[in-house]
Parts: C-alpha cells; structure tokens; sequence
C-alpha cells in the first residue's frame, strides 16, 4: 500500500476526508506557513467499488531519488492495451477518438514522461533563468510558476518551457526533442563565478496531465480542491510512499487542466487512481492532434530559427519589462518599430495538406503550413501556420495547393496579451 502525505495538505478520495482538517495552501514563503498537523492518505491498487482508508504518516522535504526497479508505469499500461513506441512514450490505447472527446467534455490523462525535465539549482538559479529566457524570474515566488521560451540572440524560438519555483531549485519541463540541446545550452552559459547547476531529471521522474473540464472534479475526489482556481503554475508537493509528488495548475497545453511531477516508484498507484475516477487515457498520437487543434506551437515544426518568439505567439511568456536577457534587444527592437510581420494562426482545412506547404492569397506565397493534424473527427482536418499580417484575418480564405483553409485563432495563443498596434491587420 502507498502512502500519500504533504506538508500542505493530501491526495486522497471524498469519501475518506475529514470535514474537521479541510486542505491547506502550499506556503509561498515561511511566514505564510501554516500551522497544524500533516493530513495524508494512501494510496492502494484501485478495485471496483473500494477506495484506499485515511492513513497516517509523516511529510517529507521534496527532493529526488532514483526509482525501484519494480515498479514499471509502461508494463501496466501495456497490460491495459496501450501500443508504445521506442522512445516509452506510449502511442496509443486504441481510443483516440474517444481521448479527444473527453479532452473537450470529460478529463483525460496523459503520461508526458518522454518530455525532458530540468532541474535548476544554486544561489543564482533565478537570476540565472532571468538572464537566459523571456519570461520574468525575479517576480516569481517560492509555489508559482510561468511559461518562458529558451529563444536565440536574435529571439528565434528554441522551445517553450514551463517552470515551477520550488523552495530549492527551478523546474523545467521542455520538448524531448529540445531537453539536450537546452540542457548544454544552459551549461555553456554558467561562468565561474555563477552559482548554479543544471540535472536532466527525466530519467528519474515522471510526469502526468490532466486535461478538460472535468479535471476539477477529479481534483475535488483527490481532496485537492484547494488547487482549483489557483493561477497558472502554482503548485504543491506531497508524497506517495515516501516519493515525492507536485501537483500543479494548469498543462503543457491549457491553463485548464493539472500537471503531475512524480516518481517513478509512484506512478502505477497514481495512474490506476486517476483511471479509477474517470480520466480516459490518452496516448501521443492523439496528443498531437490535441495540440494541433489548441494550437501550441511545437520544437522542429512551428518554433524554428525562421520565427522569432513574437510571431509563435508567445507574448504571455515574454516579460517586456525586465532587464537584459537573451534575445531582448530584438523583441523590444520588435515592439517598438512594429517589426511583427507575420504570426501563427489555426487552420481549418478541406483536406489533407504537407507541412511545409506554401499557403497563398489570390495565387500570392503569405505563409507556410508548419503542422497538420485529423480533426475530431477523421473528415476534419486541422492545421497551424504563419501567414504575414497584412494577407488575413480569422474567417478569412487561404489556399494550400489545391486545399482550401479558414483561418482561425488558435487556444492556445488567444490569450496572448499583444499589444494593440501589432495585433491590427494593416
């Protein structure tokens, strides 16, 4: 049996919770702790009908340890009928359909564990990070977290990574395609005197989403209720058998949803009890569909050297405020001169089109088509493109060879902050 406990409050079902002991927040600081004791619970194997008793046990610091080799999060999957691919990600459970149903009506879950985890530690890791990504840093507090974008020095997109700001060190999550290269990137720029260390944690965690708008009720049968309505990125640790868990807001593809940073020792026992309250799996064939539909741009397809971060969208993750960092002198060069001449829009099409393919106004190039995906239902066809500014606007026609595409506002991006002058079509 695993136990589940937390300095700040516990993972367990409603039937089992104590009415008199009700959840407490994850301290941003040390004189915010609350006072009180630990609550926890166990987790069990989930069986029809039963659910795991409140247990008692005491909470432990967050850290890392490297997993038993007797627990295996894919053999189980594989049991359940998931088809996996080389690289342990799990393709599919023969269900897309339905995964990308409950993703817009239910809850899915999603194991993310083949993405690359960093683990930033050290004195100056915040400072650090500052210097190296768009996002704001120094604002940020011990339970919050951001979205940044690891960008060149003249602002072309590497990956959009999400951090969370721990009590002792900074974790990112990024594109497995993208976690060596960043990982030596951020290696290379430590100078002497810096104080901070670089860890791909990959390999020694794992990582689960919830998606849809039903998370929140699987958030309320696990007690943790108080997460829901918190802001984007902010977390809380616990632990299931002694292995440490975060849980936090938001995923890697809405601000709806929760992620889950876990052992690997407790990944079987947290996957079944997310199952056993109703959370459809989802594999990463139809993960890439749900990307393409909500529109987050992705590493070797839509954040390249040939797009900057200005026109992937990705203003909610850059700071236009802060200081000297990589990249600020051509996003505020950008800003200012409205240099912004093209950006990321959804596509609806008529067909199936090749990435890579120009799109066109009246026979004109505007754009180029970076991902194409099924729909939501196999006569739906879904796409992501850069078009220049001045060619469209959402509902606006384009062409695609011989393929015909309405332009749409992408999910992901619609919340993006862009200030008024680069947002109008001139």
């Amino acid at each position: 049996m695993a136990s589940v406990s937390s300095c700040t409050g516990f993972i367990g079902t409603k039937a089992f919770l104590s009415a008199t002991n009700p959840p407490r927040f994850f301290p941003t600081c040390k004189s915010h702790a609350p006072n009180g004791p630990n609550r926890i619970l166990s987790f069990s194997n989930i069986t029809k009908g039963y659910r795991p008793p409140l247990v008692s046990a005491s909470a432990l610091p967050f850290h890392l340890t490297p997993p038993p080799i007797d627990h295996d999060i894919l053999e189980t999957m594989t049991d359940a009928g998931a088809k996996t691919l080389q690289d342990g990600s799990v393709e599919t459970f023969g269900n897309d359909d339905l995964a990308l149903k409950a993703a817009d009506d239910g809850v899915v879950v999603v194991d993310l564990s083949h993405f690359g985890r960093i683990r930033v530690t050290g004195e100056d890791r915040i400072q650090f990070l500052h210097n190296q990504t768009t996002a704001n840093f120094e604002c940020l507090r011990e339970g919050q977290g951001c979205d940044t974008v690891f960008v060149t020095p003249t602002a072309r997109t590497i990956d959009i990574a999400h951090a969370w700001v721990m009590k002792n060190a900074i974790a990112l999550l990024v594109s497995p395609i993208t976690c060596r290269s960043i990982t030596e990137m951020l290696t290379k720029y430590i100078f002497f005197a810096d104080k901070v260390e670089i860890h791909d944690i990959t390999k020694q965690t794992c990582f689960f989403v919830l998606i849809g708008p039903k998370s929140n009720q699987v958030m309320e049968e696990l007690n943790l209720s108080d997460l829901i309505g918190q802001p984007y990125g902010t977390h809380r640790h616990y632990s299931v058998n002694g292995m440490p868990i975060t849980v936090g807001v938001g995923n890697v593809i809405s601000e709806v949803g929760f992620s889950l940073l876990l052992s690997p020792a407790a990944a079987v026992s947290v996957w079944e009890t997310l199952i056993s309250l109703g959370a459809i799996p989802m594999g990463t064939h139809c993960w890439e569909r749900l990307r393409v539909l909500k529109g987050r741009p992705a590493p070797e397809k839509e954040l390249t050297n040939e797009f900057n971060a200005l026109e992937a969208g990705l203003w909610r993750a850059i700071s236009l405020n802060k200081g000297c960092y990589k990249g600020q002198e051509t996003i505020s060069r950008l800003v200012t001169y409205d240099g912004v001449k093209q950006r990321l829009w959804g596509l609806h099409l008529s067909a199936p089109a090749e990435p890579g393919s120009p799109i066109t106004v009246d026979g004109q190039k505007v754009g180029k088509l970076t991902s194409y995906a099924i729909g939501r239902r196999d006569s739906e066809h879904v796409g992501l493109g850069y078009i220049k500014k001045r060619a469209c606007t959402a509902g606006d026609k384009v062409n695609i060879g011989d393929v015909i595409a309405t332009v749409v506002d992408a999910p992901f991006l619609a919340s993006a902050n862009v200030p008024q002058s680069l947002n109008a079509k001139h």
